[in-house]
């Protein structure tokens, strides 16, 4: 990774910082050597299980000022290279004719959230990779079209633990990353070196690419086809320390993919090979600025997904207390 154009110059040809390229045959080895399959009981909370009472304790020990940050994007109704699937906001009720009082004013959400526009949770139940999914379920054992009999999202119930920001952007000196910029594992540990904070067991990390703020400055664009995230390399280094969630503003793999034939390789290597469950679409840019103020990049993240039996994931508004 280094420095790229921040100030809306072409970046160059998409992809041409998202190297080095990987072989099929070193993914699948890169998967093996990560696998973390028949570790936990239950199976279906994958790496949720290292959220232990003691560490959801310790974790409270990064509160401070008690300042709240939402992390959540505002729910995305408008149509865009971004969001080709909008979701839907309505009103179903206006309390114009409703007795006796008082009046109520009901409405309606629905989306397909699973893109790039909605703030979401992806459980162990949305990733397989050659058929199979977390602790070597066969995916079409366990998913048909009433949902997923394992790794459901209600499954995972709430997850309370440290979180640290990987605010690659500050540690820079930029505005944001370009889209199609690799992180790698030395990034990783540059990050921490710079920004004071170490990834530990049970650590929840977010990787912040500045993607909302070059949306705000320049526009949107497709983040299938181009987005800052984190190679496949960087991954062996995060199953080393133990995480038990990985998030951020884009969905975590650097795109366009540096694996042949594997198009979202840190989704396949963290959640069908790890166990650790995703969060996509965040807004970090409310957290980068009062982690600079408050000199410090750890903090309390509470992430409660929607209950639903058999769901692939949610919708979810993260919340870091700092």
């Amino acid at each position: 990774m280094s420095a790229s154009p921040a100030d809306g110059r072409d970046p160059g040809p998409p992809g041409a910082g998202n190297g080095p390229a990987v072989s099929r045959r070193e993914f699948d080895a890169l998967f093996e050597a990560v696998r973390a399959w028949g570790r936990w009981t239950p199976a279906d909370r994958g790496a949720w299980n290292r959220a232990t009472p003691e560490r959801v304790r310790r974790a409270t020990g990064a509160v401070r000022s008690g300042r709240v940050v939402p992390l959540g994007l505002p729910w995305n109704t408008v149509p865009g290279p971004d969001n080709p699937r909008p979701a839907l906001h309505h009103m179903t009720d206006l309390g114009d004719v409703e007795r006796p009082e008082p009046a109520t004013h009901k409405d309606f959400i629905a989306a397909d959230y699973h893109g790039k526009a909605v703030t979401h949770l992806d459980a162990l139940c949305h990733v397989s990779y050659r058929g199979q999914l977390y602790d070597g379920r066969t995916a079409k054992d366990v998913v048909g079209a009433a949902g997923a009999r394992f790794g459901a999202v209600s499954a995972l119930g709430p997850l309370v633990t440290r979180g640290v920001l990987l605010d690659l952007p500050a540690v820079l000196g930029i505005r944001w990353l370009e889209p199609g910029l690799a992180v790698h594992a030395e990034d990783v540990l540059a990050a921490e070196e710079a920004l004071g904070v170490r990834i530990g067991d049970g650590d929840a990390v977010l990787l912040r690419s500045g993607q909302p703020r070059r949306r705000a400055d320049l526009g949107a664009w497709d983040p299938g086809t181009a987005s800052a995230g984190l190679h496949v390399d960087a991954v062996p280094l995060l199953a080393e320390r133990g995480i038990a969630l990985l998030g951020g503003d884009g969905d975590s793999d650097v795109r366009p993919s540096p694996v042949d034939g594997v198009h979202s390789p840190v989704h396949a290597l963290v959640v069908a090979a790890m166990g650790v469950p995703l969060l996509d679409n965040l807004d970090l840019e409310a957290l980068s600025d009062a982690a600079a103020r408050a000199g410090r990049h750890e903090f309390l993240l509470v992430v409660a997904p929607l209950n639903i039996p058999g769901g692939t994931g949610s919708p979810v508004n993260p919340v870091a207390v700092l």
